[in-house]
């Protein structure tokens, strides 16, 4: 997140990854959060109001929350504190997540139920190879289990990418566009892994070295998913512009 965007860019934008989870077909009916820090002192966050699909959610419907989930404005829905959880742990121990995505996805829930992760067999993987933390499955996340806050803080530290085990996925970024993009291609890596593992060949991993020469190129591209993101947002202004409202 920079300075420079207000609150009201900060609900432009968290709205339309709402939108756009839904038009990829990455929800979980009304469940799973996309959340994003507020700017100015102390913890207050954009985060979904409950029981609302990815596909109705607007900028005005968004709902500020604190640290522990709970409204700081004025508003008819419900707010699922249980379900802020996790995004509140990350936020408060990791400055530069402004934005943080969880999504329950077929193809995220099939890669978070094998052990060894998102394997490196194609390039949109490669991108993920070494940056992808780990979290032992608790039970559902709620808050009467605080400790495990701790402990997925602790897991994920300074990644911006981490695979909750037996549940989802979970992506960090310094924008919703940062964080998107990160949360886009991680579920096309699983996907491809998912479908190449399903045509029972030997599957095959390229070399160490270029792997970690591919992962570079990847890290060292300035524009983070900059160019995808405006691109995505016009594609909504044309097809949903209510997403402003």
């Amino acid at each position: 997140m920079t300075t420079q965007q207000t609150e009201q860019e900060l609900r432009e934008d968290l709205a339309a990854a709402y939108r756009l989870m839904a038009h990829f077909n990455m929800t979980d009916m009304v469940y799973t959060h996309l959340s994003v820090r507020l700017p100015g002192g102390g913890h207050r966050y954009l985060v979904n109001p409950y029981g609302l699909l990815f596909e109705e959610i607007t900028a005005s419907s968004l709902v500020i929350v604190d640290a522990d989930g709970v409204p700081q404005q004025k508003t008819s829905w419900n707010i699922n504190p249980a379900g802020f959880v996790i995004h509140s742990a990350i936020h408060a121990n990791r400055p530069d997540a402004a934005c943080v995505m969880h999504t329950h996805t077929v193809a995220g829930m099939v890669i978070a139920a094998q052990d060894k992760g998102i394997l490196p067999l194609n390039q949109i993987n490669i991108e993920f190879y070494g940056a992808v933390a780990f979290h032992a499955y608790e039970g559902i996340a709620a808050d009467d289990n605080l400790s495990e806050r701790e402990r997925l803080v602790r897991d994920l530290g300074t990644r911006n990418a981490i695979i909750l085990q037996n549940h989802g996925l979970l992506t960090v970024g310094n924008t919703v566009a940062q964080a998107f993009y990160r949360m886009y291609y991680m579920e096309q890596a699983c996907k491809i892994q998912i479908a190449a593992q399903s045509t029972g060949v030997p599957l095959h991993i390229p070399s160490e070295e270029k792997l970690l020469r591919t992962k570079n190129q990847f890290d060292t591209d300035p524009d983070q998913g900059q160019m995808i993101w405006k691109a995505l947002r016009r594609k909504l202004d044309r097809e949903q512009p209510d997403y402003k409202n």
